[in-house]
């Protein structure tokens, strides 16, 4: 349906459909409740690439569902491959990269900035992969580079409690509240240079300056 949506009424209209309402959908099915702060932090006609933590696979539906942007992921290009997911992605705008290859990920590069115009945004998680216990994991580069070589502001964002909806390694879902805080963004060019540690640490502070570790509380 999210196809025929972009074919018709444009990708954002797709990516609305396919992905705002499908994970509003599935935050009703579980249940969680849900709360934001901090979106007066977003200007709607700037392009940002977002970093939120990562803790769960339910974050996809936590940033999809409430960030309130339009947005398009970066992925792997092998899940190109998978009938349905590859397609509709193609369809909806989301960029697929072969890192393996360099001319084909600096391809990726320009479509990527084709892409992020008039506030459509790219979400990374910087940590790479999902934390285990909840904690900050160490970041990784690929997010900050992007930022620096399209001249984007970072958009760091906290998310709580999906680990308890979602556990890593299983397939166990329970109800419960999440919560995403949407910090200023930085801008990326007051960070001169191919050093990008200070960046990266600054994006750190901030997330991990909201980031509970205690378990989430529990739907009654």
């Amino acid at each position: 349906m999210a196809v025929a949506v972009s074919s018709v009424f444009g990708k954002k209209a797709g990516s609305y459909f396919g992905g705002v309402l499908w994970s509003r959908l599935n935050a009703i099915l579980t249940p969680i409740r849900v709360e934001v702060t901090g979106r007066e932090h977003i200007a709607s006609k700037t392009s940002y690439v977002v970093i939120p933590n990562h803790q769960s696979y339910f974050d996809i539906f936590l940033v999809y569902g409430w960030l309130g942007i339009d947005i398009k992921w970066i992925m792997k290009k092998e899940l190109a491959k998978i009938p349905g997911i590859g397609f509709g992605s193609k369809k909806v705008g989301h960029i697929f990269i072969d890192r393996s290859h360099k001319r084909e990920a600096l391809t990726a590069l320009n479509d990527v900035r084709n892409k992020l115009v008039n506030g459509t945004s790219v979400v990374i998680f910087p940590e790479g992969t999902r934390s285990r216990d909840g904690q900050l994991g160490k970041f990784k580069r690929g997010a900050f580079k992007l930022a620096k070589d399209l001249e984007l502001p970072l958009l760091p964002v906290t998310i709580n409690g999906t680990k308890n909806i979602l556990p890593a390694g299983t397939l166990d879902l329970f109800p419960g509240k999440v919560s995403m805080i949407i910090h200023p963004p930085i801008d990326s060019s007051r960070y001169d240079g191919e050093d990008l540690k200070p960046l990266m640490e600054c994006a750190a502070r901030l997330i991990s300056g909201e980031l509970i570790l205690q378990t989430a509380d529990r739907l009654r």
